[in-house]
């Protein structure tokens, strides 16, 4: 369907409603055209939640129609704003745009643990949304209490307490963000008080992990945490930031290679990190270790990159392509995409389903995976083909965000 004449359709039939209402029982018909137009909106704007924030009510105050909530998209307040007042409706507008102000200009922040876990709610017993690892920066968007409302790099919205983040200035996240730094290559380590690994541990480190750095001392990186600690990494387990980015590379062999390092690891609803992970957070994690972020979820995932034609079976596939699972549209339902994982080549894909492992798609293979297979949707390829919401890692470590 054209997008402009649903727009224009919708807006016809409002200021009809607007235009045929009495007096008396105005209020309802208003009220009921305001919502329709807030979702409107909505759809239009922040189709997805988990991405943009579009918290928007309506109700009648004395100087006409007020608007209250919040939104982090000032195109989506402003374009509500003229909506309503092309219907001649008086609008008093309390509709705040994040970042709040109640932050005082400290709207962003670097992840300070080695994993840090991001909620649905800000409070430890409510839903694990994400995770986001040391060094990643993210942008503050407000706070409640000792928890900061931040969206990450995929632009993914969740909560962290307090002592998973660094907040900071714009003067302070650029000075962070054009220092030299190191990022930890091993699926999991440490970095130590002093340069020697019989010392006393200052946290644990996961592949990612990224630190400013102040030097070498004997075998040892000299780095510092975003909140100014300071600690030493083993030479052998990091790099210099700018030299792997200028060399890492996604290719078929090195997707698979990383996808294979992590065999065994755990499934952890919501994890992204070495430590364990959900599907989507391991493909994830297996481009990010080459250079790349991609979307956040498997529902979102299949929205980039460039589909590859199975219809005729797997034959086009080649390694690092994404396969996608879960349950076709039919005439009262949409196509749910709920699984992910990533095909390695021999009629083989890696996953995260109860840990890492690799499955088949050839019923002969003792590893077929028949439950699978039966509700596979589609394949996508993101080499080479970086539609959607990716990005290099490189893009993050600057000062323009």
């Amino acid at each position: 369907m054209c997008k402009n004449c649903s727009y224009f359709s919708i807006s016809y039939f409002l200021l009809t409603l607007f235009l045929l209402a009495g007096c008396s029982p105005s209020n309802n018909r208003n009220a009921d055209s305001v919502e329709e137009v807030i979702n409107h909106i909505e759809s239009q704007f922040a189709p997805d939640s988990r991405t943009v924030l579009f918290d928007v009510h309506a109700k009648d105050g004395n100087g006409g129609l007020l608007l209250s909530g919040e939104t982090s998209s000032v195109d989506a307040k402003n374009a509500l704003i003229d909506s309503l007042s092309s219907r001649q409706i008086d609008v008093t507008d309390s509709i705040s745009v994040l970042p709040a102000q109640h932050l005082n200009g400290k709207v962003f922040g670097v992840i300070n643990n080695s994993v840090a876990n991001l909620r649905s709610e800000p409070s430890h017993p409510s839903q694990l949304a994400t995770q986001a690892t040391l060094g990643m920066p993210v942008k503050v968007l407000k706070r409640d209490g000792d928890w900061y409302y931040i969206q990450t790099p995929d632009d993914y919205l969740s909560w962290v307490d307090h002592g998973g983040i660094q907040v900071m200035d714009k003067q302070s996240f650029e000075r962070w963000s054009s220092s030299p730094k190191i990022i930890y290559l091993q699926l999991n380590g440490s970095a130590y008080q002093e340069p020697s690994i019989s010392s006393l541990e200052i946290s644990d480190l996961v592949g990612g992990s990224i630190l400013a750095s102040r030097g070498k001392v004997d075998n040892f990186y000299q780095v510092q945490y975003p909140d100014g600690r300071i600690a030493y990494v083993p030479e052998a387990d990091a790099r210099p930031f700018d030299e792997w980015k200028a060399s890492v590379e996604a290719t078929e062999d090195n997707l698979v290679q990383t996808a294979k390092q992590m065999i065994g690891r755990p499934y952890l609803w919501g994890g992204t990190s070495s430590k364990g992970m959900d599907c989507s957070g391991f493909t994830k994690t297996i481009f990010f270790m080459n250079g790349w972020v991609i979307p956040r979820d498997a529902s979102q995932q299949v929205h980039a990159g460039e589909v590859i034609d199975t219809s005729d079976g797997f034959d086009n596939l080649r390694p690092g392509d994404l396969l996608f699972f879960g349950t076709p549209a039919t005439d009262s339902s949409s196509r749910r995409v709920v699984h992910v994982g990533m095909w390695i080549g021999n009629d083989e894909f890696i996953h995260s389903s109860g840990r890492v492992h690799i499955s088949s798609v050839n019923p002969q293979s003792e590893n077929f995976d028949e439950f699978n297979l039966n509700r596979f949707l589609e394949a996508r390829r993101y080499l080479d083909n970086q539609q959607g919401n990716t990005r290099r890692v490189a893009d993050l470590y600057s000062s323009n965000q």
